[in-house]
């Protein structure tokens, strides 16, 4: 019975008009389902040096002009359903990301979002990468840099008081930090490695916290060397080993967030002082001769107890009077942590924070307060395309192989709880059938599952399935096992309209 649908399905499709009968062809069986076309779509004519470049539609590579924070060299041209030609420029915003560190001299392509249909605008320019040689390809991610300043942008606009230090560790993309750097974010590193990257795009070591309160010696001794001269503590055992390696640095109190915050990584465990250890660790600063320059916190990964971040604050102003009464320096830092997640649940914490930072650090206008986002920057900016290596019929189940899996970029389903929605990169259409589907990674390991009973539309080898918002903590916490290299997955980059 199924099969008889599947071939129904089929003879439906072909029995369609083949208005697209070209891009079918050039593109192959990616194509082989209804697709759909915005009002307006992008291409461009030639590149800076005057070279033609491809004019497949739904793509507009292009290239970065140096001198100027707009793209003027590049014809681009946007063509209407009405037939006419507008010469296009890029918002300023849009020029600066474009020749930032890590994505000037990359090819950038330019495609018109619907915030209606956004997953659509993404499909077809994933199409478009993928070309009529798909068959070569493997797994890769688009990163839409548009996405990433609206981001910043609404920080800025929720929190404006609060410098964002974007954690390098929820994705090191050399382009996403480039551009969150020429936006005017500072860094939160938590290892020589990411110092070296964030120090590598030109950004100023002032704007670098060194945030993990349990570093190495010989990272402690790179950081003294390079100048990033901050970094968060909550032992004394780690007091000594700045004292030593690094006498200059200036140290950030890093206390235990609230109990209770329901959030879906809990920090608290591994660090963070209890409300009994301040004092002493205060007076260990104090006896070592560093100076305490703030404090920090971290309520935990997407919380959804928003008062948690309110509590955070209230103990933070209690360790800011504790030294005080100590007679140390007045603190001047304030670091209220990460794991925000963008949307609804953001805009409720911003609001509680704001209030909270105006009733208890309201009369110490001289604190500067900075966050450390990461999943806010980066989750919803990245796309991820896998395609399907291999397939196999169980009666009604179907199994399919795709080329990247949890020991790569989907190492987030086990390490971040991300809830793969897989969807096929070819167009459905109503009524087709679909059959609980079981998807596996590449890797000999049997554990190396992405859905398990998961509904999905009859597909192929070399078709192609899409993850959305992938961009926190996927990649960054890959693995190359079996011989599947996490670094072998290339990322686009892209830039919305």
């Amino acid at each position: 019975m199924a099969a008889t649908a599947a071939h129904a399905g089929a003879r439906q499709r072909q029995a369609r008009p083949q208005q697209h009968r070209s891009a079918q062809h050039h593109h192959g069986r990616a194509l082989r389902r209804r697709s759909t076309r915005g009002a307006g779509e992008w291409r461009i004519t030639a590149d800076p040096c005057g070279r033609v470049s491809q004019k497949n539609w739904g793509r507009a590579v292009a290239m970065a002009n140096p001198r100027s924070t707009r793209i003027n060299e590049c014809a681009v041209e946007r063509r209407s359903v009405c037939g006419r030609s507008h010469r296009r420029e890029w918002p300023e915003t849009a020029g600066a990301v474009l020749v930032a560190p890590g994505v000037k001299g990359r090819k950038v392509a330019a495609f018109k979002r619907d915030e209606v249909n956004r997953k659509d605008a993404v499909s077809g320019l994933i199409r478009s990468i993928i070309g009529p040689g798909g068959d070569a390809r493997r797994a890769f991610f688009v990163l839409d840099l548009a996405e990433v300043v609206d981001l910043y942008n609404g920080w800025r606009r929720a929190l404006a008081d609060v410098r964002p230090h974007y954690a390098v560790k929820c994705n090191p993309e050399p382009a996403l930090l480039g551009a969150l750097a020429t936006l005017g974010a500072g860094f939160d590193c938590a290892s020589r490695r990411e110092i070296e990257a964030v120090l590598a795009l030109g950004v100023k070591p002032g704007l670098i916290v060194y945030a993990n309160p349990c570093k190495p010696e010989s990272d402690i001794r790179y950081a003294a060397e390079v100048g990033v001269n901050l970094t968060t503590y909550d032992s004394e055992e780690e007091v000594a080993k700045v004292q030593r390696w690094h006498p200059g640095c200036e140290l950030i109190l890093r206390i235990k967030g609230p109990e209770n915050a329901e959030a879906k990584i809990d920090l608290g465990t591994k660090y963070g002082a209890h409300a009994d250890e301040v004092v002493p660790l205060l007076r260990a600063a104090q006896r070592a001769g560093l100076n305490v320059a703030g404090v920090s916190f971290h309520v935990g990964d997407s919380a959804t107890r928003t008062d948690a971040y309110r509590e955070a604050i209230v103990a933070a102003r209690g360790v800011f009077d504790a030294a005080a009464a100590l007679g140390m320096p007045r603190m001047r830092v304030l670091d209220i942590g990460g794991g925000f997640k963008a949307g609804a649940k953001f805009d409720e914490a911003a609001g509680v924070i704001k209030n909270a930072l105006a009733r208890y650090f309201g009369e110490l206008p001289s604190v500067e307060v900075i966050g450390e986002p990461g999943r806010y920057l980066a989750e919803t900016a990245f796309t991820m395309a896998a395609r399907v290596i291999g397939k196999r019929k169980r009666g009604e189940v179907r199994e399919y192989w795709i080329d990247d899996g949890v020991y790569g970029a989907l190492s987030c389903i086990l390490m971040d709880h991300y809830v793969p929605r897989p969807r096929p990169l070819a167009s459905s259409y109503p009524g087709e059938q679909t059959y609980a589907s079981t998807v596996f990674g590449p890797t000999c390991d049997s554990r190396d599952e992405v859905v398990v009973g998961y509904q999905l539309p009859e597909m192929i080898v070399g078709d192609w399935l899409v993850f959305d918002d992938i961009g926190a903590y996927a990649a960054s916490t890959g693995a190359n096992f079996n011989g599947f290299f996490t670094s072998d997955i290339n990322t686009y980059l892209a830039y919305s309209s």
